[in-house]
């Protein structure tokens, strides 16, 4: 499906919501296959949902938004009731605290992939009434993005968890790049997105010009083997690489290399979707910490761009920039554009600016109707178990 899904109509979104859910599903039967569907069976982790959990809330959203015809997230915003006798107490997001989610005493798998499929009929059969406006169709886009970037979730809690992958994101290997630099000239940018763009995430509200003095920027990411070299040269054990903060996470993890390698002899494996495996030196480094890229460009001489000089040089159009197998870390803070406001899931955003990091890109995990140069993904500094990496930036 080569579309995206902010401009997609009424029968590319249709096409679309079913391929979400069977994807959803066919990663969900990816724990169900090895005993880790019902919550007391996964552990309790600040990084991930019970699977069981998260099968049902990306259902209840859809039907919120688009059933229920909820005007925001606000408990009293829905104007009908859930399929589920307790479909709000079970998977609002909002009102579920996280640990909670372990305890609740969810109903069975099957009662759950049956409330998700006649949730998915329900929907389908009232987008086949929608018609052609964006206002229209923006519930169905939001379910779609929504449900898309829980099935990236999933994707990076298999790895979490070390289960393997289903049939659709069997084959993830990461092509290797050719290394080089790019110089870019600067210049004025349009950052953010307009308001006919079809659907916009509130954060991307509005676009502006934003002015970029020149850089060069590395045109690939960071390799296994170049990070290798920063190990290898007692990055980890020095603390002048370091930030405070990242010092201290440093001391509370004791780690040493990224997470999930292991050292062979001289050489480095890794542990990918359960497997061992040798750690290929071409690959881009992944599952690294804010803290990890910041050091590495430290030890280098070098720092991480900025969001907007990321964007400037996805804008750009150089045939050399390379982009879209892994998210990476910007050295900008996950903040709001001037003039933000929410919008009906007010807590998309809002809540995590200041606190989180601002990423680009997307990885091997992101649906291709969800990657835009203008998507603004954001993480905690300290988080390592998303499919994550990072390049490098001068002046």
């Amino acid at each position: 499906m080569n579309f995206s899904f902010r401009n997609a109509s009424p029968n590319e979104l249709a096409g679309a919501l079913q391929d979400a859910r069977d994807y959803t599903l066919a990663l969900f039967d990816c724990f169900v296959s090895v005993g880790l569907d019902a919550p007391d069976k996964v552990p309790i982790l600040p990084i991930l949902n019970p699977p069981l959990w998260e099968l049902g809330h990306i259902a209840w959203f859809a039907e919120w938004y688009i059933l229920r015809e909820a005007r925001s997230s606000a408990p009293d915003a829905a104007q009908r009731g859930s399929l589920l006798t307790k479909g709000d107490d079970w998977f609002d997001s909002n009102t579920v605290p996280h640990q909670a989610r372990w305890t609740l005493g969810l109903p069975s798998k099957g009662a759950l992939k049956t409330y998700c499929h006649e949730v998915l009929d329900r929907v389908l059969d009232k987008l086949s009434r929608a018609g052609n406006r964006d206002s229209a169709l923006y519930p169905y886009r939001l379910a779609l993005a929504h449900e898309d970037m829980h099935g990236e979730a999933l994707a990076y809690t298999l790895q979490t968890l070390g289960v393997g992958l289903p049939p659709q994101l069997a084959d993830h290997a990461i092509p290797a790049w050719a290394q080089g630099e790019i110089r870019f000239p600067g210049g004025t940018i349009p950052m953010g997105s307009a308001p006919d763009s079809g659907f916009v995430f509130d954060n991307e509200k509005w676009v502006h010009a934003r002015y970029v003095p020149s850089f060069t920027m590395d045109s690939t990411l960071v390799s296994n083997a170049q990070y290798a070299e920063f190990i290898a040269d007692g990055g980890y054990q020095n603390p002048q690489y370091w930030t405070d903060a990242g010092r201290a996470w440093l001391m509370e993890r004791e780690q040493s290399a990224p997470r999930d390698w292991q050292r062979d002899g001289n050489r480095w494996r890794c542990e990918r979707f359960g497997k061992q495996t040798s750690l290929s030196p071409h690959e881009p480094v992944r599952h690294v910490s804010l803290y990890e890229a910041q050091a590495y460009c430290a030890w280098a001489g070098r720092r991480l761009p900025t969001e907007a000089e990321w964007e400037f040089a996805g804008l750009s159009g150089h045939p050399a920039f390379r982009w879209g197998d892994l998210w990476e870390w910007t050295s900008t803070p996950f903040e709001p554009y001037q003039g933000f406001s929410t919008d009906a899931y007010r807590e998309y955003s809002e809540p995590w600016f200041r606190t989180h990091q601002a990423v680009r890109g997307a990885s091997f995990a992101t649906r291709a109707r969800m990657r835009s140069l203008k998507y603004r993904n954001f993480y905690l500094p300290e988080r390592n178990d998303m499919f994550i990496g990072f390049r490098t930036c001068i002046l």
